[in-house]
């Protein structure tokens, strides 16, 4: 293997997990092997372990996560073996190989009633559905069974990979004359590839300060206000129409009020998000080229 340490990624298929891989060329003091769910599935253990055999990993980033939010709620047992219990066994088996563990969690921790005051890494935790549920239940396994772990809870996601707003958005804002974009959910969009800049970031300080860590891009937005930028930027003719959350009913109850505050994550690692705006964007030439 060389003497290049290891960094495995699971979830290499997912928006963060593409976006880790194709900053990885940057760093190339580090060998990355990065695997998918199909290769790696985070709950079977045995495979798990298996991959742990073979690269031998310094350290492991968890990108792997169940993110269908709404259909959580009638899967509770699946996004909870995956978002909770797999969590905690991952988190065990980095402790056993001496292997240095990182995993994202989310905004969807609060309950959103902290209105115009950004969440700290410390407020206390009340999650309104299955998916933040499950992933309080990987937070609180992770630091159980690691206490030397990394935590970095994000809000917004989104990529030119996968499935997310900003690509729902351009879709619809193509297809339709009208679009209706709820305006009462507050908080800032997080561009996946600043995000995994961030991660590598810290991997690559030689600083490992345990704990749990906010990043998301700087800036306070609403949905409505996202869906107008994204309008602009692209220049479409769609009319987008703000209406509130009650008309626009879902299975899982969405935060009001999703900030994070991200001044720790500065304060330890000198790290300054980048502003909402410039990041989206950076995406959306990406995706238009």
């Amino acid at each position: 293997m060389g003497s290049k340490s290891v960094i495995l990624v699971s979830g290499a298929n997912g928006q963060l997990g593409k976006e880790l891989k194709r900053l990885s060329e940057n760093y190339p003091s580090f060998s990355f092997y990065f695997l998918s769910k199909e290769d790696m599935p985070i709950h079977h253990f045995e495979i798990v372990r298996h991959y742990f055999n073979i690269y031998k990993p310094a350290y492991f980033i968890n990108a792997a996560a169940y993110t269908a939010v709404d259909r959580a709620e009638s899967e509770k047992d699946r996004a909870f073996q995956i978002n909770g219990e797999a969590v905690g066994v991952l988190a065990a088996i980095c402790k056993e190989n001496n292997c240095r563990f990182m995993h994202i969690s989310t905004d969807y921790v609060f309950d959103g009633t902290a209105i115009n005051k950004p969440y700290k890494e410390d407020d206390q935790p009340n999650p309104q559905s299955v998916y933040g549920a499950s992933k309080l239940k990987g937070e609180e396994e992770a630091l159980r069974y690691n206490s030397d772990a990394i935590i970095i809870r994000t809000s917004w996601v989104y990529s030119e990979f996968g499935k997310n707003f900003v690509k729902t958005m351009i879709k619809l804002m193509g297809e339709k004359e009208l679009l209706n974009v709820v305006d009462d959910q507050k908080g800032s969009p997080t561009y996946a590839a600043d995000l995994a800049e961030v991660i590598l970031q810290i991997v690559a300080s030689d600083k490992w300060l345990p704990g749990i860590y906010h990043y998301s891009n700087s800036g306070i937005i609403n949905w409505y206000d996202f869906a107008l930028a994204i309008k602009e930027e692209i220049k479409s003719t769609c009319k987008i129409n703000p209406i509130p959350t009650s008309q626009y009913p879902t299975p899982a109850k969405r935060p009001a009020w999703s900030v994070l505050d991200n001044q720790k994550i500065q304060t330890s690692y000198g790290i300054n998000p980048k502003e909402w705006r410039q990041s989206l964007q950076i995406c959306l030439s990406r995706i238009q080229s």
